[in-house]
């Protein structure tokens, strides 16, 4: 795996490999949390999220600005919001490496 091949065909190549990896990780954060919760930062967070591949550092996950602003529907402070969020891009991370043995 390098850089410009992920970031070139990882909608067209790799697309069942990135659900997956997010898949698992949704599956995995849902266990833990509050699903409505989960599902908000899913849907409507996560969603305008872009995977990247950096050669030297593995994966990474860009999201969007502004997360919180975008939750609608949940009752969560920011604080809570925040940790949740980090903890699920981690975890999307770690399953991209994961499933792409990267």
């Amino acid at each position: 795996m390098d850089a410009d091949t992920f970031d070139e065909e990882k909608y067209a190549e790799y697309f069942p490999q990135l659900q997956q990896a997010y898949k698992n990780a949704f599956n995995r954060i849902n266990e833990r949390y509050d699903s409505t919760l989960v599902h908000g930062i899913d849907q409507q967070v996560l969603d305008e999220s872009e995977p990247f591949y950096d050669d030297e550092e593995g994966f990474y996950l860009e999201v969007p600005d502004e997360p919180y602003e975008r939750l609608t529907g949940v009752v969560v402070d920011e604080g809570k919001f925040d940790a949740v969020l980090e903890e699920y891009v981690a975890e999307i991370e770690r399953e991209l490496q994961r499933v792409f043995d990267a």
